[in-house]
């Protein structure tokens, strides 16, 4: 049909995209727009239905916390749904000084994020579905999708220098995402959430 829209849902691999930015020293992306970033990629017969951010909290490092908490705070002011994994302390010791510290080690994203994607092919909630991560781990859940759903597609958005030959092997579509597309769709610095409530990006992000 001329006028059909399909129906794009993108899921977001949220720590990969986060340390893919880092990686590539764009620190002063990390206010990113998540749904902006996202709707910059839609063709004119496409539209938009939701965005699933999958991510854990930070424990064990208040200021990193708060920076966090603020920048989840502002993604969910523009509607995308949060889906959280956690975090697991893993307490690693110095063989030559004997200090101890805690490398917090994510759970349950992945798997959250591949069911996520299978379910809504199931239940018939997208046409397309974007998947924002170079993590090779989806690899079996991409392959499925395109594979039993032939009406439905997978792409994938690798974060900057994530690129994984695994995954585009298996992808119907792939694309980078690159310093231009994230410097140009940073949320202002001041956020108005619904309720009012004014979020500021971190001095630390700027």
């Amino acid at each position: 049909m001329k006028d059909k829209k399909y129906r794009v849902k993108a899921y977001i691999d949220g720590s990969n995209l986060y340390f893919g930015m880092i990686d590539a020293g764009f620190r002063n992306c990390k206010w990113l727009n998540v749904d902006k970033l996202i709707r910059s990629f839609l063709r004119s017969n496409q539209e938009l239905v939701e965005i699933k951010y999958f991510t854990s909290r930070i424990t064990h490092n208040p200021p990193k916390q708060k920076r966090q908490t603020t920048y989840l705070e502002a993604l969910e002011s523009t509607g995308l749904t949060l889906i959280y994994g956690s975090y697991q302390a893993k307490f690693t010791d110095c063989r030559k000084c004997g200090n101890s510290w805690i490398i917090p080690n994510e759970k349950m994203t992945d798997v959250n994020l591949a069911t996520h994607l299978l379910m809504d092919a199931f239940q018939d909630q997208y046409d397309i579905a974007i998947v924002v991560s170079g993590d090779s781990d989806f690899v079996p859940c991409i392959q499925s999708v395109n594979e039993h759903f032939l009406d439905k597609s997978v792409v994938v958005f690798f974060p900057p220098l994530r690129r994984n030959e695994s995954v585009v092997a298996v992808a119907r579509a792939f694309q980078m995402i690159g310093r231009k597309k994230l410097v140009e769709n940073q949320f202002p610095l001041h956020v108005r959430k619904e309720d009012g409530f004014v979020l500021e990006r971190p001095d630390e992000w700027a």
